[in-house]
């Protein structure tokens, strides 16, 4: 028995040939768009951390439970965006920066001092004019915003280092 194969046939098998290797070219694990690492972490947490708390100070802006007396470019914006642009993410690096040197239980406390903080901080700054605060809002609600601040912070961070 003779096979006879015309040119047409040839062809074919031939791109079918080539078409299975460049399918194992496409299947190949290829690297994540930058490599997962501290900075990347860093990075990506403080992003994530100053989107929450800018939506978080628009929220209660917009609730009027306080405001910014005194902010760069009041015509525009109603938040105080120095603090969304330098404040927060140099707060929240220093945070991450020692809360990653600590243990669990110091960790635990560092947040837990640095929610009780919050208060006492937000305090002087009314007496310095930058803040002011609706006569309804206490500042034991800061103490708990804080807390569930910087929990969501750290797990972030943990899950954007994996």
């Amino acid at each position: 028995m003779v096979l006879v194969i015309n040119e047409q046939e040839r062809f074919l098998m031939s791109i079918v040939k080539l078409s299975k290797k460049l399918n194992l070219l496409f299947l190949r694990k290829r690297p994540f768009f930058f490599k997962r690492s501290k900075l990347s972490a860093y990075v990506s947490t403080i992003l994530f951390a100053t989107l929450i708390g800018t939506y978080l100070e628009l929220y209660f802006i917009g609730k009027e439970f306080y405001d910014f007396p005194k902010r760069p470019f009041p015509e525009v914006f109603s938040i105080n965006i120095s603090f969304t642009i330098i404040g927060l993410p140099l707060f929240v690096f220093l945070f991450l920066y020692l809360a990653e040197k600590v243990t669990p239980y110091i960790r635990v406390l560092l947040i837990i001092t640095i929610s009780l903080f919050a208060p006492a901080i937000e305090m002087q700054t009314e007496l310095l004019g930058f803040f002011h605060h609706n006569e309804s809002w206490n500042h034991f609600y800061s103490f708990f915003g804080y807390f569930l601040f910087l929990i969501i912070v750290w797990r972030f961070y943990q899950w954007s280092r994996v």
